[in-house]
């Protein structure tokens, strides 16, 4: 441990508040919280920690920390860096999507409507409902049920709908208040249980056409019957109050806990969800942390109650969420708080050899062959290819790999500017230098490890580049492939020398992958740009063809060889005016 580390971690206060670990290019690495900052910042450098704490713990260079004035305080704040600092060791809920509801508008004319937002614009709300199909055919079937108004703006004639008996026209016809009233309260009832009814009545319908050999029609029926079922009666019903309730129950074990919420919506269980993820605090704070997340970042819809277990403070739970909170000893709730917990319990055991083979294959992997190359971890890896066809249209491309996972956003395409010709070597110095030039200008996060897609010239250029020009000490591997085009070895060092690698190892398989990627990403950037420059080699030359008619032309034949095929006539087709075309198909020929 470094002695500023020992220094700050003497004169920690006993307060409670929220730290930030950061990692040595000061990135935040971790948000957490604490009843008391210095029990809890120390216990990360004292003791034994399990391989992913451990992980965590290596990476830390700095932390800081903020003093809050309650736990509720400290949840609160946590809640709110996280989502600043985005940190990688943190619970990330990226589920941003948001159920549907079935709403009766407040217009004059009410509509039925199918929407993902929930406002306070006197509409009747009625889900929200997971299953977003069944949702939508339900919402067709009760257009077909009930005739209100079906176009958003109102026409001036009547429509299809209402010659189908599905609209009583409003646009033309005189609708009462009453009318509208009535049959809002009718869809109102139906949404709320009275379902089963309607159920009854199209039950009878299919066994009719059933009898009269309509089998279409029976189908149909069939199908209206199953998309009820599966929006209103997805399982039976638990709670007769019709009150939307969540429940919460979780489970923990090897550093992983896992969280099973159902979803009670008017009395039912109709979903639910299930996150799992590493811990790095007790379990009562870990679930306190996830249920502000889970209600803001996650965006998941907040209903009137929420179910949690007796061991939750539950006072400060009803703080963070400003909902009636409940922690049941006995009865329905309690039972439903177990089963819960039961189930993810039976998720976590499921899912622990599919972890531990993950990361095998990316941490594990990725800390393996750091010693293998006698480095540091390399967290961050930056691959480099080239891609041209006898020096035309050069271009360079560049992968990210963060814990042995692929980073897309970080991704960088470079089109060679100052390489003349097929020069590799002065092709990959020209994209390393700007490549790092902008780095260090911008204050960017420098890698860990550097490959560069091929042997020891190219690995002799980026050194240069990287040492005499920019003052950089990063290490830096070059991948060389076999006849087949295959990863073959590995190279390192000055002079390079090979770094021996087992063909059947997960740090074999994940230098593949890196290749594999860097190569996929440096190759479709190149055909792009190839196809770019020859659109506009062939056409630019044509007087009367612009972007435009390019375009045009493109679009109309999918390619340039179907363009050359066509005759005169054939290009007309494509709004190109006779002359011009006549110019096309004589220039395209010679």
């Amino acid at each position: 441990m470094h002695d500023h580390l020992k220094e700050k971690l003497a004169v920690l206060p006993e307060q409670p508040g929220c730290y930030l670990m950061k990692d040595k290019n000061g990135t935040v690495i971790y948000v957490g919280k604490a009843k008391v900052l210095k029990n809890r910042v120390r216990s990360y450098f004292t003791g034994t920690h399990d391989g992913k704490t451990q992980r965590l713990v290596n990476e830390i260079a700095d932390f800081e920390y903020i003093v809050t004035s309650s736990n509720v305080e400290a949840l609160i704040l946590e809640m709110n860096l996280i989502k600043k600092y985005d940190p990688k060791y943190n619970v990330m809920l990226k589920d941003d999507k948001s159920y549907p509801f079935i709403k009766i508008t407040a217009e004059k004319h009410p509509r039925l409507i199918i929407t993902r937002k929930v406002k306070k614009d006197g509409g009747k709300y009625f889900g929200p409902y997971p299953n977003v199909q069944a949702a939508n055919e339900t919402k067709k079937l009760l257009d077909r049920i009930y005739p209100l108004r079906k176009c958003s703006t109102m026409p001036n004639r009547v429509c299809l709908y209402y010659h189908m008996g599905q609209c009583l026209a409003p646009c033309v016809y005189p609708v009462s208040e009453q009318q509208n009233k009535e049959i809002v309260e009718q869809i109102a009832r139906f949404l709320s249980g009275g379902y089963k009814e309607v159920k009854k009545e199209l039950a009878e319908k299919m066994r009719k056409a059933a009898e009269a050999l309509e089998f279409e029609r029976a189908k149909e029926y069939r199908d209206q019957i199953a998309h009820i079922e599966a929006t209103m009666e997805k399982q039976k019903m638990i709670m007769n109050d019709f009150v939307d309730r969540d429940v919460f129950g979780y489970a923990y074990d090897k550093g992983w806990m896992c969280v099973q919420v159902f979803f009670i919506r008017q009395g039912k269980l109709i979903e639910r969800d299930v996150s799992m993820f590493p811990m790095y605090q007790d379990p009562d704070e870990e679930l306190l942390t996830f249920l502000g997340q889970f209600y803001t970042k996650a965006n998941h819809f907040k209903p009137k109650e929420v179910i949690l277990p007796v061991d939750i403070d539950g006072e400060l739970a009803e703080q963070l969420l400003e909902v009636t909170v409940v922690q049941p000893k006995k009865g329905k709730k309690k039972e439903l708080v177990d089963l819960a917990s039961k189930n993810a319990a039976i998720a976590l055991k499921e899912k622990f050899y599919l972890i531990e083979r993950d990361e095998e294959r990316t941490i594990k992997a990725v800390e393996n062959l750091g010693k293998m190359l006698g480095i540091p971890t390399p967290h961050r890896i930056e691959a480099f290819d080239n891609s041209n066809i006898h020096g035309t249209d050069p271009v360079s491309a560049m992968v990210v790999f963060i814990d042995g996972k692929p980073e897309k956003k970080e991704y960088r395409k470079y089109k060679v500017k100052t390489v003349a010709g097929p020069d590799d070597y002065e092709s990959m110095r020209e994209v390393v230098r700007r490549r790092y030039t902008r780095v260090l200008k911008e204050k960017l996060p420098l890698p860990d490890l550097i490959i560069i897609d091929g042997g020891k010239g190219h690995l002799a250029a980026v050194r240069d580049v990287l040492e005499n020009e920019l003052g950089l000490d990063i290490p830096l591997a070059g991948l060389a492939k076999d006849d087949k085009h295959r990863t073959s070895e590995l190279i390192m060092g000055d002079p390079p020398q090979i770094v021996p690698l087992a063909r059947n190892s997960q740090e074999f398989y994940l230098l593949q992958r890196i290749q594999d990627e860097v190569h996929r990403f440096a190759v479709t950037f190149h055909r792009q740009t190839r196809g770019k420059t020859m659109l506009r080699s062939v056409l630019d030359d044509i007087p009367g063809v612009g972007e435009k008619r390019k375009k045009a032309l493109l679009k109309h034949f999918g390619s340039i060889k179907n363009i050359k095929e066509a005759t005169v006539e054939e290009l007309q087709k494509a709004n190109i005016p006779r002359p011009v075309a006549e110019k096309i198909y004589q220039k395209l020929r010679e």
